[in-house]
């Protein structure tokens, strides 16, 4: 894809490749070391995706923590895809979020990705 920011990375900021997959740090990081994993393919969700192609992402994920482990020391991870507009996805090429998170880094993580909207539900108390 020509107009595709994704399908033309240049090469040298490629961190972790496979053949199906690559990974690269994210222009616009949540936190230090917020990593972005692709397929090499252009598909625009996870979901146009072939397994082979999740499983090259898993393991590029497992690759690029391993990484980040030893360049940053996080105390934690988020991993998260954003599939469609309507769930913040504005580059169409399916990329997956591996986002590095540190102790104190926000002051209650409890919840982590279900935090992104107003719970329908309340999120259970500590101990509940």
């Amino acid at each position: 894809m020509p107009q595709c920011i994704f399908c033309n990375l240049p090469k040298e900021k490629v961190i972790a490749e496979n053949d199906l997959a690559l990974a690269f740090y994210d222009a616009y990081p949540v936190n230090e070391g917020h990593v972005l994993i692709i397929p090499k393919r252009h598909v625009e969700t996870y979901f146009d995706a072939t397994q082979d192609e999740k499983n090259a992402i898993s393991l590029l994920l497992a690759k690029a923590k391993e990484k980040l482990d030893e360049r940053f020391h996080p105390d934690g991870y988020n991993i998260g895809v954003n599939v469609g507009a309507a769930a913040g996805q504005t580059i169409f090429h399916l990329h997956v979020h591996l986002i590095p998170r540190y102790a104190g880094d926000v002051p209650d993580p409890r919840g982590g990705v279900r935090k992104i909207k107003k719970s329908l539900v309340p999120y259970a108390e500590e101990g509940e």
